[in-house]
């Protein structure tokens, strides 16, 4: 594989990092963690690269992409990375929208892919349920059609940023009596403004309100806003998770993550009063992460490259959730390991009746809720133990 970029590839790294340090919101800089962000905080970068036809990077020309490369989506990724822009929420451009384009109406693809990418509207996933999360087959929410709508009751968990959302998009039971629990679901786009839709905040141990519980309590949908055929939703939803798995992932945003821990290892000193990059076990954990990071990072410009040449995101994509997730984690974990005792635990919400300041370095203070909120990534998007199974099946053939 050649690993050198073309004059092409050079000039357009190039326009992507003069475009970032010219078109960078200031007030956003130093603003990468959910927790730190407001919705026009989110949107505002997104805004700024819809204009430009930049948000979409994966998306068919005809929707609005912008035609690049592999390489190039490669470039790109790595430039966000470098600068620590606030990453483009998912839900929109990475999840519902390639559902729509693919397999949604031409009044959809109309109605909802303009907004998608100019960020005029948010989006939100309603899938997990309580009792129905890694088993997403066993969801209860029921859609039941009635005419031209659909009459919706059921609850949602872990509803990421639902507070903010404006639509949804939601497995619904729309068979009760299929063989199957997967061959009775329907894949179904929501108001989140519709009269029955509340949405109830789940605060986590450090404070912050990033996910929600969502109630759907006779929520009329308009029969118009099924994608695709009714009870073929579980296809529908295998086709956005590989995608959701593939951005998982986060090799461009790691690398940035590994030296960001190295200039850690630098600034701390450890027991033997050497600074702490000297010290050979903690230099050895930082080498075997890169080592994976790297493996990683070629698996995933492989899966680029098949889906330049027209093949959707496989079983690969699987495996990129599952090292994706872990390398996150080990890097938290590395970074709590470097800064000791400063870590926490007084972060913000825990413990909630401390008037104590934290101290210790800047770098430290973060570095608890870091750990605690990247828990979730090797659940979300399916549990990386159900990756395994779905890689055994589909590669190993188990």
């Amino acid at each position: 594989m050649n690993l050198d970029f073309t004059a092409e590839e050079i000039a357009f790294q190039q326009e992507v990092r003069t475009f970032i340090a010219e078109n960078y919101p200031t007030y956003l800089k130093g603003k990468a963690t959910r927790e730190d962000l407001e919705r026009d905080d989110f949107l505002a970068w997104h805004r700024i690269l819809g204009q430009k036809g930049w948000v979409a990077p994966a998306w068919p020309v005809q929707y609005g992409g912008p035609g690049w490369s592999p390489t190039q989506r490669y470039i790109f990724a790595e430039e966000l990375a470098l600068a620590e822009t606030v990453p483009i929420l998912p839900f929109g451009i990475n999840m519902v929208g390639p559902v729509i384009y693919t397999f949604g109406s031409p009044a959809q693809k109309e109605r909802f892919l303009p907004k998608i990418l100019s960020g005029d509207e948010w989006w939100c996933q309603g899938y997990s349920e309580p009792g129905a999360g890694s088993d997403l087959a066993n969801l209860r929410t029921k859609a039941e059609r009635v005419g031209d709508v659909y009459i919706v009751n059921g609850m949602k968990t872990w509803t990421t940023l639902a507070q903010h959302a404006d639509w949804g998009f939601f497995l619904c039971r729309t068979n009760s009596d299929a063989k199957k629990p997967q061959e009775g679901i329907s894949f179904l786009l929501i108001n989140m403004k519709s009269p029955g839709v509340t949405v109830r905040p789940i605060i986590m141990l450090d404070g912050g309100h990033e996910v929600n519980e969502v109630y759907l309590d006779n929520v009329e949908v308009p029969a118009d806003q099924l994608v695709g055929e009714e009870n073929q939703g579980w296809t529908y939803a295998k086709f956005l998770l590989a995608h959701e798995r593939s951005g998982i992932a986060g090799v461009a945003r790691s690398k940035r993550g590994v030296e960001r821990l190295k200039g850690l290892a630098r600034a701390e000193v450890a027991d033997d009063g050497r600074k702490l990059i000297q010290d050979v076990d903690f230099r050895r954990k930082i080498a075997e992460l890169e080592i994976d990071l790297t493996a990683l990072e070629f698996t995933e410009l492989r899966v680029l490259a098949n889906e330049q040449a027209g093949k959707g995101p496989g079983p690969e994509s699987s495996l990129l959730k599952i090292k994706g997730t872990e390398i996150q984690q080990r890097l938290t974990e590395l970074a709590m390991e470097a800064v000791g005792n400063y870590a926490g635990p007084y972060f913000r919400g825990f413990p909630a009746d401390t008037n104590e300041f934290p101290i210790g370095p800047d770098a430290a203070h973060h570095a608890a809720p870091l750990y605690f909120n990247m828990r979730k990534t090797s659940i979300y998007g399916g549990s990386n133990e159900i990756q395994r199974n779905i890689i055994a099946k589909m590669v190993l053939g188990l």
